[in-house]
């Protein structure tokens, strides 16, 4: 008896994360395979070759993992071709998943798409989340060299140009990129944000009590012009603090994270009372941080006189993945 075809496969090599994935039609993750790429201690991240080349060592690795089972109900191959759904957007680390994609839909006689990075991260996060997607809405996508606020319109309702717009978000580096270099400045393995947010957790515990007596930060504010921002003024007062040793780092690192929710959460009150849009979606690796999802609900708890909705996807979704490339494509073949 042939076996169904329903499942997807999706592939997406990003800047740090070769991943692959399986999604069924009830859009279920049944597969989720990632390998880190391996950035030398010290360093700061990697050059697209060696990246590049990197995904080409790991695919075979993933694919061994989930095809042997498989392959048989693959019925679409789905790949994360560029960074943005947009003219002229291009990073040559996609060009391994788009290959051996290609070489797969052929091998198995199915269809074969290709979507953005972007597209997949908000696919990722959003397909748990109660939010409703036949409304605009706006999206925080948080990633490693990626800080930019999103309005996204409806499937369907615009050219697929226009359905994903910035409207936001830092000018210079991102989030992840600001935690990365001070993390690397501590000494920590990039990426540095899971141990920075482990540290940030703890120090909190140990000195909010003080620090909300005080009612101040350790650092400036950050300049911002409309819905758009400047990091890399941030960066450099809280690497000269580090250098300084004057102030304990584990004190740095929970006022670095303060500031990171306090911009996001004046930027996005801002641009939910102009847009009128209240629904908000936050997705990427930083927003992974249990640090930011904790102080965010706070922040919401005690600030939210606008009433906006706000979803963080699941975690496990939220950093770099194949999943919601995966669900995209099976949404041709499903629906």
């Amino acid at each position: 008896m042939q076996k169904t075809k329903d499942l997807v496969l999706g592939i997406d090599t990003s800047n740090y994360t070769t991943s692959v994935a399986l999604a069924d039609p009830y859009r279920n993750a049944i597969r989720d395979e990632r390998i880190l790429l391996t950035v030398k201690q010290g360093e700061r991240g990697l050059r697209q070759s060696n990246a590049l080349f990197q995904h080409q060592e790991n695919l075979p690795k993933l694919l061994h993992r989930v095809l042997p089972e498989y392959r048989d109900r693959i019925g679409a191959v789905s790949v994360s071709s560029r960074p943005r759904p947009v003219e002229g957007s291009y990073m040559p680390v996609f060009l391994a998943g788009c290959q051996t994609g290609k070489i797969l839909a052929d091998a198995f006689g199915v269809p074969y798409f290709e979507f953005s990075h972007q597209e997949g991260h908000l696919k990722a996060a959003s397909f748990t989340t109660g939010l409703t997607w036949n409304e605009p809405y706006l999206a925080w996508h948080l990633s490693g060299g990626t800080c930019e606020l999103l309005l996204v319109r409806p499937e369907h309702s615009c050219p697929e140009e226009e359905r994903i717009t910035i409207i936001g978000g830092s000018l210079d580096i991102s989030f992840g990129q600001l935690l990365d270099r001070f993390g690397v400045a501590m000494e920590l393995q990039f990426p540095c944000g899971k141990a920075l947010d482990q540290m940030a957790l703890a120090a909190r515990d140990h000195w909010k009590e003080e620090r909300s007596l005080k009612k101040e930060s350790l650092f400036k504010p950050v300049s911002r012009k409309g819905f758009e921002f400047n990091l890399s003024g941030l960066e450099t007062q809280s690497l000269r603090a580090l250098e300084s040793e004057a102030i304990a780092p584990e004190l740095l690192v929970y006022d670095l994270f303060e500031e990171i929710c306090r911009i996001l959460h004046k930027v996005t009150t801002k641009a939910v009372e102009e847009t009128k849009v209240s629904q908000v979606l936050f997705t990427g690796g930083v927003s992974a941080s249990l640090y930011v999802r904790d102080r965010w609900t706070e922040l919401q708890n005690k600030k939210n006189a606008l009433k906006f909705k706000s979803v963080f996807g699941d975690p496990v979704h939220s950093s770099d993945n194949a999943v919601g490339t995966a669900i995209l494509g099976g949404e041709r073949i499903w629906d």
